[in-house]
């Protein structure tokens, strides 16, 4: 079997890569601000807040949470999500790490 196309790269250019998808997404973005925004789990205000139907928003929650940036609770037959602290904080570390990268050249090259 070959490899595949991910497995030529390292774990952080592979994570990095994840990041950026589900920011890539203007509804996850708008998940995420709302959930910042609120400070607290929310369970079914998703679907008023971002104007999204039910299976779209539960799509992009799954996203979300496969990654980490997000943690849910079973409360009764609904699921709460809320902001995961430690995981958010993890991933401004890579980001900025890789963000801030500087150009050292003196002049333009190209």
């Amino acid at each position: 079997m070959g490899l595949a196309k991910t497995e030529m790269f390292t774990d952080l250019q592979n994570e990095i890569s994840l990041f950026a998808k589900v920011f890539g997404h203007p509804a996850r973005v708008a998940i995420l601000q709302h959930l910042f925004k609120i400070n607290s789990c929310v369970c079914g205000d998703l679907v008023n807040e971002i104007g999204l139907a039910q299976p779209t928003i539960s799509q992009h929650l799954k996203e979300l949470k496969h990654l980490g940036l997000i943690k849910g609770n079973v409360e009764g037959t609904s699921v709460c999500y809320c902001i995961h602290a430690e995981n958010w904080t993890a991933m401004k570390v890579v980001m900025t790490e890789f963000l801030n990268q500087d150009i050292n050249v003196e002049q333009d090259c190209c």
